[in-house]
């Protein structure tokens, strides 16, 4: 008797240990998940400052003394802010400069640090026509924002979701063959129309392309995702998904002029983006689970 007693209870504690056992890992699980559906919260401290302008035009010691008053990091930014690179220094009228220039780059975003609809979106890029901006966000968080000079007035870039395709370090336009397009990737295949490092002079100036600083162009080239393509180029999967919206107003002052009378002018709420995503998000979110699955099953095949 005592032995059988002895027994059930031995059966009993094995059967509570594997019940709560399965439940504390089933807890875990479901913990685990609602963490990864939580959208990233970059460690991001946004400027608070204020804007002035710099003259460039009538200035001829403008270069030297921008040169002799920032570092080589300060000046970057700077030059981002207003949407140029060095060659187009002195084809500006003015620069404004925010009064405190921050080594952190991303502290200057006009778009919202955290996104957290886009928890699920593992990589998207947003390119702003108004502001002539774009921004990176992986898990709704912004990992990277900066300068571009979309289409011009007689070649506007197409708005909308496309998705990002094949790349080229170096690649010549279709546009022209004398314009070498470096860290391009392609976004549109059938119109040819990509990213890539190009003159940046303040304005929307391109043939429908997204020009880019060339730190820009490089980082955004090694981080976007490619399609997956079969040898007949049949696509299995598309790459990383790219929202161009809004549009400029070429009659109108450089927006960020406006930063110098209201810091918060070029802002971009989260509402904002929302608005331009959430038609496409299913659209998005099941092309990253086929992609997902493409590379499960190829990682499964080797």
């Amino acid at each position: 008797m005592k032995r059988r007693l002895h027994l059930f209870t031995l059966i009993l504690t094995v059967f509570l240990c594997i019940l709560f056992g399965c439940e504390n890992r089933q807890s875990h699980t479901d913990e685990t998940s609602s963490q990864e559906k939580e959208a990233k919260k970059p460690d991001i401290k946004p400027f608070d400052g204020n804007y002035e302008t710099f003259a460039v035009k009538g200035n001829d010691s403008a270069l030297q003394i921008f040169k002799n008053r920032f570092d080589v990091v300060q000046q970057h930014h700077v030059l981002a802010l207003n949407r140029i690179d060095f060659d187009n220094f002195n084809n500006v009228d003015t620069l404004i400069i925010p009064d405190t220039v921050l080594q952190d780059f991303n502290s200057y975003t006009p778009f919202p640090i955290q996104v957290k609809e886009l928890a699920e979106v593992e990589k998207i890029v947003f390119f702003s026509y108004p502001i002539q901006a774009f921004a990176v966000y992986e898990n709704g968080g912004l990992a990277r924002w900066g300068p571009t000079s979309m289409g011009s007035k007689e070649h506007p870039t197409k708005t909308g979701l496309s998705f990002a395709n094949w790349k080229a370090e170096e690649h010549v336009s279709t546009a022209d063959d004398e314009w070498l397009l470096k860290w391009n990737f392609n976004i549109r295949n059938k119109e040819g129309i990509g990213w890539h490092q190009y003159a940046m002079p303040g304005y929307p100036a391109s043939h429908s392309c997204l020009r880019l600083l060339e730190n820009d162009a490089k980082w955004l080239y090694d981080w976007a995702d490619q399609w997956i393509v079969e040898v007949d180029q049949h696509i299995l999967a598309e790459g990383t998904p790219v929202m161009v919206f809004g549009t400029y107003d070429f009659d109108a002052e450089r927006p960020w002029l406006k930063l110098t009378g209201n810091p918060n002018a070029n802002k971009i709420s989260e509402t904002d983006l929302l608005n331009e995503v959430k038609p496409h998000l299913e659209e998005i979110l099941e092309a990253q689970q086929n992609r997902s699955s493409i590379e499960t099953h190829k990682t499964d095949s080797l």
